[in-house]
């Protein structure tokens, strides 16, 4: 396990651990009597805290309950199991390519009814055509130094996608205008790309806003690209890694900023004459 995601899983669990011994300060108890309304030795409160021991979901719940602060459990529950799960290195992700990474994926993508999600680079990988989405996989192939194997990560990266036209799923996706300028796979794939976003921006399912270049008073500053599934997971995608997000206050400031974001953006006719204006501009 490389050392920087180590510690972050590391940070990830004393995080745990601070908010449960707050939660015992705020009840005015002290460690043993915590223990004693548990039912466990008192060195097992100690360990807790210090993050020695990593919490059960029992723990957690008796813990909160024997502090009178119930209503906190689900939330420090929900920060718990996402210790070690939060940060994945890219690079242990794509060990054997990337195409079992978009394959693993497609679960997630088919239970979801409604998926929001926000980019600030390239097209949503649910609206991307092959040959924009084969550019795109083969740099990151290259910069990670995975093994290349673009043409079957494209196809299930395409699988993918059906659940646009399947199913009773809503899509609620927010770009940034400067996505629709930055080319990625030369002109000729990028002219194709835009001309596929106005035809995806009709689909029923899907609801497609873009921040315009000239969105005036900005409330929201540009943020890393961010999908939110059912409003009970966040995957945000960082240069190195994936962070997954499960716990009900950090999802729900996504879901926040997702809707400060949206209150920017531009849809139907005006969406449509910058994807023109884009597709204007390569030619």
């Amino acid at each position: 396990m490389p050392q920087y995601q180590s510690s972050s899983v590391e940070s990830a669990r004393k995080a745990v651990a601070a908010r449960l011994r707050e939660v015992r300060l705020d009840a005015g108890l002290k460690g043993h009597e915590l223990a004693a309304r548990c039912g466990w030795h008192k060195s097992k409160t100690s360990r807790i805290e210090s993050a020695r021991t990593p919490p059960s979901d029992a723990d957690i719940r008796a813990w909160c309950t024997a502090c009178g602060a119930g209503d906190q459990a689900a939330d420090i529950v929900a920060a718990s199991r996402s210790a070690d799960s939060m940060y994945l290195e890219w690079k242990r992700l794509q060990r054997t390519g990337l195409r079992r990474l978009q394959e693993a994926r497609i679960p997630l993508y088919e239970r979801t009814k409604v998926h929001r999600g926000y980019a600030s680079h390239v097209v949503p990988g649910l609206f991307q055509t092959p040959a924009y989405a084969a550019a795109l996989l083969s740099s990151i192939s290259r910069f990670h130094g995975t093994p290349d194997d673009t043409t079957e990560a494209v196809d299930a990266r395409m699988a993918r996608a059906r659940v646009l036209y399947e199913g009773t799923h809503r899509f609620a996706l927010l770009v940034e205008e400067s996505v629709l300028r930055y080319q990625v796979g030369g002109a000729e794939a990028m002219a194709g790309q835009l001309g596929h976003l106005l035809s995806v921006m009709s689909l029923p399912a899907v609801s497609l806003g873009i921040i315009p270049f000239a969105a005036r008073e900005r409330g929201m500053w540009t943020l890393e690209s961010f999908d939110i599934f059912d409003d009970q997971r966040v995957h945000v995608e960082l240069l190195a890694a994936q962070v997954t997000l499960t716990a009900p206050g950090e999802v729900a400031m996504y879901v926040r900023a997702w809707s400060d974001l949206q209150a920017l953006a531009v849809y139907g006719v005006e969406a449509r004459s910058l994807v023109t204006a884009s597709l204007d501009a390569l030619r």
